[in-house]
């Protein structure tokens, strides 16, 4: 055991190291197929022996290896119960004994476990954690509250229900007495160790975590025992905002435990003055003056960020209630909050310019929307466009006079300018500035292009001077975007993309980031504000500059830091389209083939590499049947070695650019290099990582047709149905099964089929019997009626699923068509799904004997729900073509975790008759010939199977 734990430890080391960490990582795979693998690491975790990176280095491997391990989709154990059993047994008291950085990652695990077995499957929980609460070690009772926090926490962002409700008042039952008891005692420990710094800090600490535990216990109802004890609660929440203790007044950067525990104290403040106004309204006054008195009394340095952000969220809150707003409504009090709190968060201070000089893409991240939810300016800005809403003129009229004193004052101070402009930013925008489109509505008081031409545009086009003001200008652009008509940024665009070429980092990222948005920036009609034609003569140029800032430093983690100019590649390049061509499209592949060689030794930045693909995905989109470039051959060498390296982050993209490499090829032929790739794609190694099973289903789902003659010639039809049959399994992968199983369909006929069908039908009966969800029924009746119209010549059609069907139990059919089919095909929303329909329907009227003979009234079923879809009859649009492409939300919880789809490689639905354009007209053509064919056998089916207005509508298609 001793020695299987050293060669763990050095594994996990191992992955600490850039040269070993993928070789280390694929090792830990195996180990973790391994029993009891989990308490190994457990064991090194609790091992005070081991280096404080490999413990932590442990507790992460944990906190994965239960996020993927512990349950199945249905909540069913995948570890044996003695080994859950010594997880719940072992883990609480874990995390309370170890260092804060452990914590956290022991804090994520417990988390997840409590998913799935709290409080139901681990009723003893919160009695333990109870049993464990100490009045004199803060440290052990600090741990305690980690771990109770980590579990109530998850409550906050969800939905109320019966069964929430129900485990909240089984915590509150258990807990809730404990958790008032603990305030008194952590607000004496506080008073007694006044002097004794370490002993204080532990008991602020306590104070912080019982006061996000009491968000916790009420982010969903009021429990009753906060409600009895609300007024000694607020007693000390206003205690301890105005707090303050001389043992931390040297420190500057890091903010103390006060301003932890005062943060986490307007974070419950604003919770409850948002949601508990009629309980609360009575205390909202009071904490309104503290918070007030919060913040007049901090001053600029970086500690008090976080404290002063939160502070003005709750008055935000407040002002946002209307019986409260009313104490903000007076010019003289409107005057006071922009002097005292307004200017003072959002004037440069020292710390803001030397983040700008030291660490331009930090000030960058922070500086744009949504990327600085605790920044003061951010905070400021939110609590006086809140004030606006109120009082629009009011408000207006007081920061105008603020404007122009520091617009006066700018003339030779450019800090005081760089206010003058923010204030003005923030007053002109009304409502959210959206990441796409920019301030849509603006101050009816102010005219913002006129501020433009007169402030502003001199310092675009300037030179030399400070860069600040230069970025005040992009920036004003940038968030203006949709307020300029296609004339004026026709005018824009040459000084924005002059300043690329600036020597400095924020300068010229803030030029690309603006001029990214301005090509995405579509008018009301849906138009890009600026087009093609409009880009193109600056394009070749403008990519090798990106490229040459991109590259400047060519280590891994350098290269790939600044998402912002990637993101800026990639539109030019979607923009553009076959254009690329015409701006030496090998050079711009050796850069980007250069940058996937550097960054997959060590890819470090989720934003930037998906980007990155996206920009490889635009070529391969608008490129890859041109004669001038063979993408497969260039793209070929870099993909593989991501593939055999297993590059976890890249594979997922990897696929599905071969993927569109796949579709896009005319031949009807396998490309020879891909024929290497289809036994790797059924092998199951890649299918064990959950990001990699729809692109792998799409990449099968595309080799499929051009290798049918491989497939049945190497006998690997049963090893890709087996994918399917191991897909269908899943509840979240049941979609992926059906595009593999759709294209088996598309591409063998029904005599290779046959030895494999009625299994497959069994497999797809049996969960329909299991509560399916609505879009397993949806691609169940799509599937059903790509088998009906592929009649035929390629043998199949409601016939030959008939038959299958009534193979494994006589009389299915007829439930399964009415039950499912019809009512699931009349909800059908995709026009390519209704379409498919419409064939299917009107094939099965002529075609199917079944029909004809047995059910028919089965037949009137279907001829009537055939003239319900050509009320509407669908149009289905053609391939890849102008679309807008709008990149995944990158600040999405879950990016860069597991399948972010690239956009330039979306599949269009699957339109089986592409050559069918004009659907009615097909129906009338077709049933019309069919008619004739069959010397009027459709006409009188429906004489003797439809009612008189059903027979109406059908009569024109049969004429």
């Amino acid at each position: 055991m001793a020695a299987n734990l050293d060669h763990l430890a050095q594994l996990l080391q191992a992955t600490l190291d850039p040269r070993h960490h993928r070789k280390a990582e694929t090792a830990l795979k195996e180990e973790a197929k391994k029993p009891k693998y989990s308490l190994s690491l457990l064991s090194i975790v609790a091992n005070e022996a081991q280096p404080s990176n490999i413990r932590l280095a442990a507790a992460l491997a944990f906190k994965n290896f239960i996020r993927h391990n512990y349950v199945d989709e249905e909540g069913n154990y995948k570890l044996p119960q003695d080994e859950v059993a010594t997880i719940k047994q072992e883990l609480v008291g874990l995390m309370i004994s170890s260092p804060p950085t452990i914590q956290t990652q022991l804090g994520e695990a417990i988390s997840i476990i409590a998913d799935s077995d709290f409080w139901e499957r681990w009723d003893t929980l919160t009695q333990d954690l109870v049993s464990r609460l100490s009045t004199t070690d803060p440290k052990v009772t600090n741990g305690v509250l980690e771990v109770a926090h980590s579990i109530f926490a998850r409550w906050r962002p969800l939905f109320s229900s019966n069964a929430l409700n129900i485990e909240v008042n089984h915590v509150v039952n258990t807990f809730g007495d404990s958790f008032i008891q603990m305030l008194g005692v952590a607000d004496q420990q506080i008073e007694a160790n006044k002097t004794n710094e370490k002993a204080l800090k532990g008991w602020l600490e306590t104070m912080s975590l019982l006061t996000r535990i009491f968000f916790d216990l009420s982010c969903q109802d009021l429990p009753p025992i906060i409600e009895t004890n609300l007024q000694p609660i607020t007693m000390v929440l206003h205690k301890y905002l105005s707090y303050a203790n001389p043992l931390f007044d040297d420190e500057e950067d890091e903010a103390t435990p006060i301003e932890i525990l005062k943060s986490d104290i307007c974070d419950a403040l604003h919770l409850y003055v948002t949601k508990y106004d009629d309980d609360f309204g009575g205390y909202v006054q009071e904490f309104t003056s503290n918070v007030w008195n919060v913040l007049s009394s901090v001053g600029p340095q970086k500690r008090y960020d976080v404290l002063v952000s939160k502070a003005l969220h709750f008055l935000t809150a407040v002002a946002s209630v209307h019986r409260h707003a009313q104490i903000f409504n007076n010019e003289e009090i409107l005057g006071t909050i922009v002097e005292k709190v307004i200017l003072p968060n959002v004037t440069l201070r020292e710390s803001d310019i030397e983040l700008f000089e030291d660490e331009p893409i930090e000030f960058i991240r922070r500086d744009l929307e949504g990327s600085d939810t605790d920044s003061r300016r951010k905070a400021a800005t939110d609590f006086l466009r809140k004030l606006l809403d109120d009082f629009e003129a009011l408000v207006t009229q007081v920061v105008s006079k603020y404007i122009n004193h520091y617009l006066e004052a700018g003339k030779t101070d450019w800090k005081a300018k760089d206010t003058a402009v923010y204030l003005f930013l923030a007053i002109a925008a009304k409502g959210a500035v959206t990441a796409a489109q920019g301030v849509k509505t603006v101050n009816s008081f102010v005219n913002v292009i006129d501020f433009f031409q007169q402030h502003i545009a001199a310092d675009l086009v300037a030179t030399g001077g400070e860069p600040i003001p230069k970025v005040d200008a992009i920036k004003f652009l940038y968030n203006f975007r949709s307020q300029l008509s296609k004339e004026q940024w026709a005018g824009a665009i040459n000084p924005l993309i002059q300043n690329l070429a600036s020597p400095n980092y924020v300068v010229y990222t803030y030029a690309a980031t603006t001029l990214e948005r301005v090509l995405f920036l579509t008018d009301d009609q849906g138009q890009h504000i600026l087009s093609r034609a409009d880009i193109q003569p600056y394009a070749k140029d403008l990519l090798q500059h990106l490229f040459a800032l991109v590259e400047k430093d060519t280590s891994a983690a350098k290269l790939q830091e600044n998402e912002f100019l990637m993101r800026c590649i990639m539109r030019v390049l979607i923009v553009i389209k076959d254009g690329v061509l015409e701006c030496d499209i090998d050079n711009i592949l050796d850069h980007l083939i250069n940058i996937t060689n550097v960054i997959k030794e060590n890819p470090s930045n989720p934003r930037f590499y998906y980007f990155h693909f996206e920009a490889i995905g635009a070529i391969v989109r608008y490129c890859s049947n041109a004669p001038q470039v063979n993408l497969l051959s260039r793209l070929w060498a870099p993909f593989t070695y991501i593939l055999n390296e297993d590059v976890t982050e890249f594979v997922p993209y990897v696929f599905q650019i071969f993927t569109q490499l796949l579709d896009l090829n005319k031949s009807g032929s396998i490309p020879g290099d891909f024929k290497a790739l289809i036994d790797a794609v059924l092998a199951p190694g890649p299918w064990e990582t959950r990001g990699n099973i729809p692109p792998l289903a799409k990449f099968i789902a595309a080799i499929i047709p051009k290798a049918t003659e491989e497939i049945v010639k190497e006998n690997k039809l049963e090893p890709i149905l087996s994918i399917f049959q191991s897909l269908l399994n899943g509840k979240k992968t049941d979609q992926n099964a059906f595009d593999i199983l759709e294209s088996v369909v598309c591409s063998f006929p029904a005599s290779v089929l046959e030895p494999y069908f009625g299994t497959i039908l069994t497999l797809i009966f049996t969960k329909l019997q299991k509560s399916p969800s609505d879009s397993y029924k949806t691609r169940v009746a799509s599937f059903y009626h790509l088998v009906s119209a592929r009649s035929g010549e390629a043998g199949l059609g409601a016939d030959y699923f008939i038959k299958h069907a009534e193979t494994i139990q006589s009389g299915v059919f007829t439930p399964f068509y009415l039950q499912v089919i019809i009512p699931t095909t009349r909800e059908f929303a995709r026009p390519s799904d209704r379409k498919l329909a419409v064939i299917s329907y009107s094939k099965t009227l002529v075609d199917s004997k079944a029909f004809a003979e047995r059910y028919m009234k089965g037949w009137g079923f279907t001829c009537n729900a055939l003239l319900e879809l050509l009320k509407n009859p669908p149009k289905v649009s053609a391939g890849a073509g102008d679309e807008i492409l709008n990149e995944a939300d990158v600040d999405d919880i879950g990016f860069g975790i597991g399948f972010t789809p690239l956009s330039t490689c979306k599949r269009p639905p699957r339109d089986e008759f592409p050559e069918i354009t004009d659907v009615q007209q097909w129906v009338r053509d077709f049933l019309k010939a069919s008619d004739k064919a069959h010397n009027g056998l459709i006409t009188k089916y429906a004489s003797e199977r439809l009612n008189d207005e059903a027979k109406a509508v059908l009569a024109p298609y049969l004429m």
